[in-house]
Order: structure tokens, then sequence, then C-alpha cells
């Protein structure tokens, strides 16, 4: 029997069709995973005349924020179904509109359905479209702390955009922090916190270290002017390197780059990517917003239920400290979760890998605390 073989030509055309199909079919679920959750609306709050803790006054602070959902309102008109969501340093509420952390969060019948939940994700002060240094003050913007951010995000929820009362705060990294001090500062605000790669103390020991390298090579870096840069002083370089070290699992590193090349070549991608879109005063004015944290003498005050989640190959927040877990018992309803080092994790940033902590959110949401 004959064999019937296909001409190279018609070969050709059906390989480029089938190429052209599995693109469209690609771009199609892409385009289902992104609709998977409602569009966000976005939006500013501007306050006037915003006193700082440290004296300072800046006559309009603007926070921008993301919002999802709708609102379901209680018979005084405010917002009773809120869900707050704290993103890290130098970070922005957009951070959360992606397909590993939206995308299996925010859908129809997923733990945090924006059909059920009205959730809030700001920028938080000197990040992303809030006011920050690089708006034009530079160096002479307000030294900010922790606890302004966490007053103007208060404000913003409660004042502008009328909760009553939020269901739960999840809080990562920076946002972690602030969760913490949001329970202490309004206890009967919210049901539940949690709060996602922190430690509940003072910001110290190998934490502080790096945190105050990565602020001396701007400060000290003649390039920088005292804030009166005319460029990117090499001084920001040198400190996003220093932060992409201390971030990431050192396991994961040796596997992603195995070698001495192929090592340099990710570290520069990296920077320069985020070296797009960082500017040297907000990036040291993030850093040093860390300096007055510590919200363990008032882990008593806080009355909303905590589940706390930390991962063990976190570098900047090590397991072997034992602050966790010494902690967590002064708090009146709180629990610990430790997630082992494996092949999911990913060091510092492990709580965008919500398939290793989104089970804790029912629980959480479930809660009825301060009413």
């Amino acid at each position: 029997m004959k064999t019937m073989t296909m001409p190279s030509t018609l070969r050709n055309h059906v390989r480029r069709w089938l190429t052209l199909l599995v693109a469209c079919l690609l771009s199609c679920l892409r385009i289902a995973q992104a609709a998977s959750y409602p569009a966000p609306a976005e939006g500013d709050y501007v306050m006037r005349d915003f006193a700082f803790a440290s004296g300072e006054v800046l006559p309009e602070l603007k926070l921008h924020y993301l919002a999802l959902g709708s609102p379901v309102r209680d018979e005084t008109g405010m917002v009773t179904n809120a869900v707050l969501v704290l993103h890290g340093t130098g970070g922005r509420g957009s951070a959360f509109l992606t397909e590993q952390f939206a995308g299996t969060l925010f859908g129809p019948g997923q733990p945090l359905d924006a059909q059920r939940y009205y959730l809030i994700l700001p920028d938080a002060i000197g990040t992303g479209k809030s006011s920050k240094p690089s708006d034009g003050l530079r160096a002479r913007f307000p030294r900010y702390t922790y606890e302004d951010m966490v007053k103007a995000q208060y404000r913003l929820v409660q004042e502008h955009l009328r909760v009553g009362h939020l269901r739960l705060i999840i809080g990562t990294s920076m946002g972690c922090m602030h969760a913490w001090l949001w329970g202490e500062a309004y206890p009967d605000f919210m049901d539940a916190l949690l709060p996602m790669a922190c430690l509940p103390v003072a910001i110290a020991g190998r934490n502080r270290l790096q945190r105050r390298l990565m602020m001396d090579a701007i400060r000290n870096d003649p390039e920088y002017r005292n804030g009166d840069y005319e460029k990117q002083p090499r001084g920001l370089f040198i400190a996003l390197e220093m932060n992409f070290i201390a971030t990431a699992s050192a396991e994961k590193l040796q596997r992603r780059a195995p070698t001495a090349q192929a090592t340099d070549k990710l570290m520069e991608e990296a920077v320069r990517e985020r070296l797009a879109t960082i500017d040297a005063n907000d990036y040291l004015f993030q850093w040093d917003s860390s300096r007055t944290y510590d919200p363990s003498p008032g882990l008593e005050k806080i009355r909303a239920k905590v589940v706390a989640i930390n991962s063990a190959d976190d570098e900047v927040n090590p397991p072997e400290l034992g602050v966790m877990e010494r902690e967590i018992g002064r708090v009146r309803d709180g629990r610990y979760i430790l997630i082992p080092a494996g092949e999911k994790t990913i060091g510092h940033r492990t709580f965008y890998v919500t398939e290793l902590w989104k089970s804790v959110l029912p629980e959480l949401l479930e809660t009825r605390v301060g009413r």
C-alpha cells in the first residue's frame, strides 16, 4: 500500500495555523482568567491638613485605592462586608491583582468572592499613586511612620468609604506589621486579622541591619545630594540588590541560578525591572518608616481573631528566632501557622502562593467580634 505524505508547503501552513490557534486559545484563556473577578474601581481620598506623629502637617495627603465588589450597607449607610488587603514595603494595592493571588481568591465561589465581599486595596502613604516624596517635596516630605500609614488607612476606610466595621484585614510583609497596629489601635473595628510574613515585635537584629544597609547605601551616596539628585543615585541600585537577596529563599535562588553567570543575570534583570518604577527618596522613606514599629507592648489589646502565618524559608523572619511562638500566646484569640519550606514556598513572598494558606479564610470570615 502506498503511503500518502503531505506536501511540505501544506505542512508549513498547517503548522502556522495550529500555532495561531494555540495562541488564540491561550489568549482567550488569559482573558477568561482576568475576568474571573470584577474589574477594580480606582479612587482617591484627599485628607486636608493631615497631622503626622512627627508634628509635621501636610496640607493635602492623598491616599489612592482600588475597590472590588459591591458594598453592603446597614440601616445607617455604613458598609458591613469590607475586607482590607495591605501590601508590603514599596508595593501598591494593584500588586495583588494577579492570577496567582486575585485569580484564586476574588472570583465566584472563591474564599474572598468579590460578589460577596467589598475588597479594599489601598496604596499606603509614600507608595503607588498615594502622596509620596517624588511628587515634589523630595526629602522635605513628612518623615512618616507605620502609625501614620495606619491612621490614614483608617480614615480612608471609615470616613471616605463609609465602612463601619471590617470583616477581615489581610496584611503582607509591611502590611502584616500594619495589621498588628490596626488590631491594637482600633480593636473593635474588625472581626479578624491575617498577618503574613512579619513578627509582632520591634524590628531589630538582622532585619534592622538589612534595612540600615539599604538606607545607608542611598543616603551616603554623593549622588544623593540630600534628596535633590538629578538622576537616580547609584545607591538605589545597591539597595535594590540588597533587598533582592534579603527577601529571596536561599534554596530557591540556588536552584534558579546554579551558576555565576545565571546568578548575575537574575540579579541584573530583577533590579533593572524595579529601577523602572522606583525613586530613591520614595524608597528611602518607605524603609525608614518602620523605625518606630513595635506592637509587642499592646498585643493584649487585640480583640479580633488572629491567624498569623510565616513560612520556614523566610530569611527576613526566620523561625529559629522563636518570636512568634512566644508572642502569639499573648493574643486573646490568636493562632500561629508556620508553613514548612517546600517546593511551593518562595521565601518571604510565600504569601503570594495562596494555595498554601487560603484554607484559613472561611474560619476568619465567619468570626464576629466587637459588635
